[in-house]
C-alpha cells in the first residue's frame, strides 16, 4: 500500500514582503517646517537689506511710456535710472533725467535739461537762447536731439537756486516746464543711466548730449 505524502505548504512569514515605515514623527515635521520657514525669513531679510538701499539711493528700473522723448525714446524701453551721481555732483544741461512730476507726485516724468540755476531762458518760437554769468550775451542752442518743435511759443523764465527748465525732445507732444513752470532739485529722482530693452537699443547714458561741443555752442 502506497502512502501518499501530502504536500503541505510554508505558511507566510508575518515578516515577509512587510513594508516598514518609520512611525509618523509630528514633531520632527514640525522642527522641519520651522526650519525652513526661518531660511526663507533670513533669505527676504538679506534681499530686503541688499536690494532697498540700492532701490533708494543708487539705482532703480523705469519703462518708457508717452510720445514726449521721441525719438531719443520710445514706449516701452526699458531703462535703469542712476540716483547716486546728483548726490555727488549737480544735473547739467543736456541730461535726460527722471523726475516726480511737481503737480502730481506720484507720477514720473522723462525729460531733458535745458537750464540750470542761474540760467534765463529765453524761447521765441523754436529758438532757444541760454543767457547766464558765463555768457552773459546770450547763447542760442543746438538741439540735434529734438524731433519736432513748432515756432508757437514765446516764453522766458530766469532760474533761481535749485530751479530747473526741463522739455521733452518731441516737444510738440510733451507737457514740460513750458506749461507747468520750474522743476526744483528735490522732485529730481536722477539720470537716465543705461537702456536694458530694446535689447538693439542697449546703450548707457541713452540720450546723453556733449555739453562740451554742442549744447551750447553757436553764440548771438
Amino acid at each position: 500500500m502506497e502512502h501518499q505524502h501530502e504536500s503541505k505548504s510554508s505558511p507566510l512569514s508575518a515578516s515577509s514582503n512587510l513594508l516598514h515605515v518609520e512611525p509618523h514623527d509630528s514633531k520632527h515635521e514640525e522642527e522641519h517646517r520651522e526650519g525652513f520657514l526661518s531660511e526663507i525669513f533670513k533669505f527676504s531679510l538679506i534681499a530686503l537689506v541688499i536690494v532697498l538701499p540700492v532701490r533708494l539711493f543708487i539705482a532703480q528700473p523705469f519703462i518708457v511710456s508717452g510720445a514726449s522723448m521721441e525719438a531719443t525714446f520710445s514706449t516701452g524701453q526699458y531703462l535703469i535710472v542712476d540716483q547716486l551721481t546728483y548726490h555727488l555732483d549737480d544735473p547739467k544741461h543736456g541730461d535726460v533725467i527722471v523726475f516726480r512730476y511737481p503737480k502730481d507726485p506720484s507720477k514720473f516724468f522723462i525729460k531733458r535739461i535745458i537750464g540750470i540755476p542761474g540760467d534765463t531762458v529765453d524761447i521765441k518760437g523754436n529758438v532757444v537762447t541760454i543767457t547766464n554769468e558765463a555768457h552773459p550775451e546770450g547763447v542760442v542752442l543746438t538741439e540735434d536731439y529734438i524731433l519736432k518743435m513748432d515756432p508757437t511759443t514765446t516764453l522766458t523764465e530766469v532760474l533761481g537756486t535749485d530751479e530747473y527748465f526741463v522739455m521733452g525732445d518731441n516737444r510738440n507732444a510733451s507737457s514740460d516746464s513750458r506749461m507747468w513752470g520750474v522743476l526744483q532739485r528735490d522732485n529730481i529722482i536722477g539720470r537716465a543711466f543705461l537702456r536694458l530693452f530694446p535689447f538693439n537699443k542697449i546703450n548707457i547714458l541713452p540720450g546723453a548730449f556733449n555739453t562740451d561741443t554742442e549744447f551750447m555752442s553757436s553764440s548771438k
